[in-house]
């Protein structure tokens, strides 16, 4: 694996030259918008990248895009990997290890995900303090990479409190209804039951998702500091009359992407 990371490494390098990313960002589902304020350098798709693996979800990009963002320079995935597209855990945080490589300082991580508190309201921003993991493997299993970090890294701070609080500070200054609170991660692809969004609420989760996690492991595997933010989507707290949809899901999700855009982008101006 370590040369698979090196190879498709020195690979980007070829096509973008010296430019040297700091920040990664991650673009969940309906939030690639962020690629517009991006002052673009180069465009990657995923399909043409050796070893990259391909993001196989409508409203996924997949492209790899290279630019300047309130005067840093960022490398954003405009669209992620799941668990439940059928990619194993070393592939779908394949691309954390390849932008480390590149030179990446933090990682900026954002999802759509469905609301467990009811404080907590569709359309809101939730700006992730802890996780609880119920994915049923782990991308450090196997082998250690010696390189990239400990073979029992600690999580007890997986993210970064002081980008957690900046963020939070730019949520209030612009009235942005924003809260903190812990994401739960499972399988999917199907949405939860009544008797599943209980449960997790029961465990300690505020918002519930597929994705996240995994990259976020790696991340923490690399000293890498992280924030991520989800944005609400959908309410699993009470019994909804009508089933969700994956478009009213995006609907939502496009609606508040310009709130959460403007709290990366003070976040990043911040740095």
């Amino acid at each position: 694996m370590f040369q698979n990371i090196y190879s498709t490494t020195e690979y980007i390098k070829s096509r973008i030259g010296d430019f040297q990313p700091e920040i990664g960002i991650i673009l969940g589902t309906g939030l690639g918008g962020l690629v517009d304020d991006i002052e673009v350098e180069h465009k990657l798709m995923y399909a043409n990248i050796p070893d990259f693996p391909v993001s196989t979800v409508e409203y996924h990009s997949g492209r790899l895009i290279f630019g300047t963002l309130q005067g840093k320079r960022v490398v954003a995935m405009q669209g992620r990997l799941h668990y439940y597209e059928g990619y194993d855990m070393k592939q779908i945080t394949f691309p954390v290890r390849v932008m480390k490589s590149l030179g990446i300082q933090r990682l900026f991580v954002s999802n759509a995900s469905g609301s467990l508190n009811p404080e907590i309201k569709s359309g809101h921003l939730m700006i992730i303090d802890d996780h609880i993991n119920l994915l049923p493997d782990n991308p450090l299993r196997g082998r250690n990479l010696d390189d990239f970090g400990p073979r029992f890294p600690d999580m007890s701070c997986p993210y970064d409190p002081e980008l957690s609080a900046r963020a939070l500070e730019i949520a209030r200054k612009f009235d942005i209804a924003c809260h903190k609170g812990v994401y739960v991660a499972v399988p999917g692809p199907n949405l939860e039951t009544r008797a599943e969004y209980k449960y997790l609420r029961t465990i300690g989760g505020d918002a519930v998702g597929m994705s996240t996690v995994p990259e976020v492991i790696v991340a923490n595997h690399m000293s890498l500091p992280v924030f991520a933010i989800s944005v609400i989507t959908d309410e699993g707290f009470h019994y909804r009359q009508d089933a969700i949809s994956i478009e009213e899901i995006v609907r939502v999700a496009e609606e508040s992407e310009p709130k959460m855009t403007r709290i990366l982008k003070e976040l990043l101006a911040s740095l």
